[in-house]
């Protein structure tokens, strides 16, 4: 699935968000809970009236219903749906993990508004905070290696909130 087909695809149709950002969103909403409606999300990432076409509408529930499957995997297959780091500059890799940071706290947030968070999934949140705020003038192999370190401990603490969150009953993960 191309980033750069998604992104356009989101962009045209919501000039302040980005495929990175969405798929943030997708991930938190799904690590909250992991039967929610690739509809909600589709609702919740375009504020307002759309005119996607099927072909575009069904490309984006793909990457909603593939980032559930990755996420309900048995191997650590789960991946940020950034661009690729050989087809982009290093700070538009950067500006693109703040971006799915943003969405990961809003589709938490969005599926559980109380934030009465279970074991380290606080922590875990506030480190995504943090990285959120990630200054986007990277440059060098450090910084590339960084971006790098970073995005592998996301991946961690995605599964590592769904897995806490997914003790929880289904109705408290609702609310």
């Amino acid at each position: 699935m191309s980033y750069q087909l998604i992104d356009m695809i989101i962009v045209q149709n919501d000039d302040v968000m980005s495929a990175a950002e969405a798929h943030g969103v997708a991930t938190g909403m799904l690590c909250v809970d992991d039967r929610v409606d690739a509809l909600d999300w589709l609702q919740n990432i375009f504020t307002g009236d759309v005119s996607l076409t099927e072909e575009e509408k069904n490309l984006l529930i793909d990457l909603f219903e593939r980032t559930r499957e990755l996420l309900a995997s048995e191997g650590f297959e789960y991946e940020l749906f950034l661009p690729e780091d050989d087809e982009c500059l290093l700070r538009v890799e950067a500006e693109a993990l703040q971006q799915w940071c943003q969405g990961f706290l809003h589709g938490i947030g969005y599926a559980n508004a109380a934030g009465d968070w279970p074991g380290e999934v606080m922590e875990i949140l506030q480190d995504i905070v943090e990285i959120s705020k990630l200054d986007p003038a990277v440059q060098g192999e450090d910084d590339e290696q960084a971006i790098m370190e970073i995005e592998e401990y996301l991946r961690a603490c995605v599964l590592l909130v769904r897995e806490e969150l997914s003790g929880q009953s289904p109705d408290r993960r609702l609310h």
